[in-house]
């Protein structure tokens, strides 16, 4: 399985028209596949929405993305011309500890969205120690999504972490903090961290 995640950077003051305008088209692009995610960023890069799309390799997505551009709804894609500045599109693939997304989930109001960029050939070594304590981590709350990148900016590892409010994400990180083997010692091999804090749209299967 791969996961399309596209970041559309809006004009200020146009995301919740955007949102808008992608929940009324949703269902014409969903006739082709499912959405993964959709979220408009609260804190961190502002007046971005991002979206996330499960395919089970790229041929498929190749072949739904030209199905859905055919659409004779007319309603996708949702019009954008007026409220885009730039979008980006990054190929992903799932850490083999993170649960499928698709189906309907409701684990919190905000997500934390951490982007890790490591070293040329660590990935496998991120992958690994995770995989042995992230059980730890997961005693405090879910993680909802973890990759890393294949296509786009390279060498990058995501994790997404849901939680009631701002209030839950400060009380259960430090809570997670005082696990022994939380977190995992990839420190040596990292070169930059950033984080968006996000809310999922009404229309999102993860919210």
């Amino acid at each position: 399985m791969i996961y399309e995640l596209r970041t559309y950077t809006l004009r200020p003051g146009a995301v919740a028209l955007y949102e808008e305008r992608f929940a009324e088209g949703l269902p014409a692009r969903e006739k082709y596949s499912k959405l993964g995610a959709f979220w408009h960023t609260e804190i961190g890069p502002l007046n971005q929405v991002i979206h996330v799309w499960p395919y089970d390799d790229v041929k498929q997505r190749e072949e739904v993305r030209a199905a859905a551009a055919k659409d004779t709804s007319g309603k996708w894609p949702p019009k954008g011309d007026d409220v885009l500045l730039n979008m980006e599109s990054a190929i992903l693939i799932p850490a083999p500890f993170m649960r499928p997304l698709g189906a309907p989930q409701e684990l919190g109001g905000v997500y934390e969205m951490r982007i890790y960029t490591y070293q040329t050939g660590a990935m496998p070594r991120v992958l690994a120690l995770w995989a042995e304590r992230i059980a730890a981590r997961e005693r405090h709350s879910p993680l909802a999504a973890c990759w890393y990148s294949e296509v786009g900016g390279l060498n990058r590892f995501y994790h997404v972490w849901p939680y009631k409010d701002l209030g839950s994400r400060d009380r259960l990180r430090a809570e997670a903090m005082k696990e022994p083997t939380w977190p995992p010692p990839t420190r040596e091999w990292l070169v930059s961290q950033e984080n968006k804090m996000l809310v999922p749209a009404a229309f999102s299967p993860l919210r």
